[in-house]
């Protein structure tokens, strides 16, 4: 015990309290700014107020073999508060130990979640993706659709295709929506035929220059329907009226009545159908699809009369827009000028053009698609210079206003001495 006083005691503070400086020293020991410093004076001020005025040496050697405990005591309490601060700093460091192990962990899972595939395969797929959200797999286009194409091959298979004594008779016509007529596509045209979408199928075919001119409608809404209906019984009604010595103009007026009478509702608004007045049907030829009378389909037309033995297609346009067509898009339409005479051509180009058309088209309509099929390429410029000198005719696509839907429907008719034959029907319609 003297030995530990010993090393404890060279501190000066028991003299200076008797020399009455122990305010002072009290003033530096509150300078201290630690909390084990301020518990250590408390003490010290305990023991230096015990020790009574006027005490010998003896007695001051007594005071302090009694204050070997307090500093033990002191002692303790300063290895007390490091040892709390040891402790207190081990639980911060063991909870930031498992919040960063908390952390690592939840890291962790999130891994296992989004973990690769091994090799060789053992992991399930449900467990590669447990969001199920899988990839996607490689997406390939389409090849174009080419329906123009093999409604025209079947034709040719069927009529028994021979040059100009046998085979179609005009392209096929697939005019969608506010397109009314003469529209077929050319190559590299990327038109798809959707579900909201009216498409008018017009196509003939011919033997020996005798031709067949008929059209329906296609659609796959059935929206639709009473546009279809009211231009159908319209043609109807049209061939019900045609015969020998009727008047063309009659005809006409019939046809108007029964179209006008039909409205159809499109999308919550009503319209009217309304019969598109400057397309006609008109009389059929050897080898020419327009040989010069118009059946008209609203009244005010021509009073001439129709005669036995003539041909006439029956046709019939409704539509939801103004009723009155005009000329728009890329042309793929064209044909020979039936009454054209001998014209002087300079190109080249144009003059063996011109020689394709006469061996495989005569005068009857052809597409620009039906020149690729012969062989025939970079041939616009030699197209273009026939139409400018009159021997070929363009017939660009014939369009109501946009937004708009219009249906046609025909038949050709033949006038026999008795009766009128319908040519053109068929078991579908």
């Amino acid at each position: 015990m003297m030995a530990e006083l010993e090393i404890v005691q060279p501190e000066p503070e028991a003299p200076e309290v008797l020399n009455g400086d122990a305010d002072e020293n009290e003033a530096k020991e509150d300078a201290e700014p630690s909390e084990t410093g301020k518990k250590k004076r408390r003490k010290k001020k305990k023991n230096k107020t015990a020790v009574p005025a006027g005490t010998n040496e003896s007695e001051g050697d007594g005071y302090t073999g009694g204050g070997v405990g307090d500093v033990e005591k002191q002692l303790e309490q300063q290895a007390l508060p490091e040892d709390i601060d040891k402790e207190d700093d081990g639980e911060e460091d063991g909870e930031e130990a498992e919040n960063s192990a908390g952390k690592k962990k939840k890291k962790k899972k999130k891994k296992k979640a989004v973990k690769g595939q091994t090799d060789p395969p053992t992991v399930p797929i449900c467990e590669l993706y447990p969001s199920a959200v899988f990839p996607k797999g490689e997406e390939c286009e389409y090849p174009p659709s080419k329906d123009g194409e093999r409604l025209e091959d079947c034709s040719r298979r069927l009529i028994k295709e021979n040059g100009l004594k046998a085979g179609l008779a005009f392209p096929t016509g697939c005019s969608i929506n506010h397109v009314a007529a003469h529209y077929t596509p050319n190559a590299g045209d990327p038109t798809v035929l959707q579900y909201n979408d009216v498409c008018k199928i017009d196509f003939g075919t011919h033997i020996n220059g005798r031709i067949i001119d008929c059209a329906f409608t296609v659609t796959f809404n059935p929206k639709y329907d009473r546009l279809l209906e009211a231009v159908r019984d319209a043609t109807n009604t049209g061939i019900r009226c045609a015969g020998i010595d009727v008047r063309l103009c009659d005809v006409g007026e019939t046809i108007q009545e029964v179209m006008e009478s039909y409205e159809v509702e499109i999308d919550g608004k009503t319209y009217q159908v309304k019969p598109i007045r400057n397309l006609n049907g008109h009389s059929i030829g050897q080898y020419r699809i327009h040989a010069g009378k118009t059946v008209p389909i609203v009244k005010g037309g021509e009073a001439t009369r129709m005669e036995e033995g003539e041909v006439y297609a029956i046709e019939t346009f409704g539509s939801t827009g103004r009723g009155a067509v005009h000329g728009d898009m890329d042309c793929s339409h064209y044909m020979k000028n039936f009454n054209v005479g001998h014209v002087p051509i300079r190109l080249p180009r144009a003059k063996h053009l011109l020689n394709v058309i006469n061996e495989n088209f005569g005068t009857l309509a052809f597409c620009r698609r039906w020149l690729d099929r012969q062989g025939e390429s970079k041939y616009l410029m030699a197209l273009k210079n026939l139409c400018d000198l009159g021997i070929i005719d363009p017939y660009p696509p014939l369009c109501d206003t946009k937004g708009s839907y219009t249906a046609q429907y025909e038949h050709t008719i033949l006038l026999r001495p008795t009766c009128k034959e319908v040519v053109s029907r068929g078991d579908d319609y």
